[in-house]
């Protein structure tokens, strides 16, 4: 797995992790970086995360055998129309976004026209830091990947797709976008929904000043994420609004559940509800390897 040209669209958190493990795994001969600002030429090159960083999306993405879209999810669309012009027919394209469906409408059928192919890919890895000072090399390894093949994608794209998250370390699932994006409401969309509305209502001045000191680690790990990109979580949120208003209309009706039985002074029910998040949080945790750390 390699390339003779990459090209980042966005070099943030996840474009400059992907530049550095690029890099550090030899699976590209050069990387370059798409960026809006002049600051972040000098910062993306002097990190390293690309061997070269401009604003001029036409040079970024001329000749690359690769260009991977990490834009915040509402750039996209516009971006991808400025940059077809300049593709080299045969370019594989992909994006990091966290929904799939509006992306895919997005970019699938200009890609397409342009001699390209495009395939969604979603690297379930990521952090509450912003930018490319917060980039990693191992961000992605043993992320689950999910790609979201389609009708104008080919297999022989979606094998080199599959092997190149696999190549980053990750591992890689096939869904529809709808699929996806359903089942990312629950697990992503809707825990960090859940942590902003902690923070903005424990936090909220309305309550006394003690509030805030008695927030200790418990209330830190919890509303870690609310700390994210506010542009990226508002794009996130419209563009999979449908899906996260409805598990949010669940997951409140749950919580009233819990509410009545804290009014009845319903033990048995309180018990459950709180040995049932134990059972299955242990679970999940035994079956998907994944750390409490």
């Amino acid at each position: 797995m390699y390339f003779p040209k990459v090209s980042l669209i966005g070099v943030g958190l996840l474009g400059g992790s992907l530049g550095l493990a690029l890099k550090k795994r030899k699976l590209a001969a050069r990387v370059e970086g798409y960026v809006r600002r002049d600051a972040s030429i000098a910062e993306c090159e002097a990190l390293g995360v690309v061997d070269k960083a401009s604003r001029d999306l036409a040079a970024v993405v001329r000749d690359a055998d690769l260009v991977i879209f990490c834009t915040p999810l509402a750039q996209m669309r516009e971006l991808a129309v400025q940059a077809v012009p300049h593709f080299k027919r045969d370019v594989l394209v992909t994006d990091v976004g966290s929904v799939k469906a509006s992306v895919v409408a997005d970019l699938e059928a200009p890609i397409a026209r342009a001699g390209g192919v495009f395939i969604g890919s979603h690297p379930m890895a990521g952090s509450e830091q912003a930018g490319p000072k917060a980039a990693r090399a191992d961000l992605f390894e043993n992320a689950v990947c999910v790609l979201t093949p389609n009708a104008r994608g080919t297999p022989a794209a979606l094998q080199q797709l599959e092997e190149f998250w696999q190549a980053l370390g990750a591992r890689t699932l096939r869904l529809s976008p709808e699929i996806h994006d359903d089942l990312v409401a629950r697990c992503s969309h809707l825990p960090h929904t859940v942590a902003a509305e902690l923070a903005n209502y424990v936090l909220s001045p309305a309550h006394p000043k003690e509030q805030a000191m008695l927030c200790a680690a418990g209330f830190r790990d919890t509303t870690r994420i609310a700390s994210g990109s506010t542009e990226m979580w508002r794009d996130i949120a419209m563009a999979n609004r449908e899906k996260l208003a409805r598990v949010l209309g669940v997951f409140i009706e749950d919580l009233q559940e819990l509410q009545l039985a804290l009014e009845r002074g319903d033990a048995n029910a309180i018990t459950e509800f709180f040995e049932t998040a134990k059972q299955r949080r242990d679970n999940w945790l035994g079956t998907s390897g994944t750390s409490p750390e």
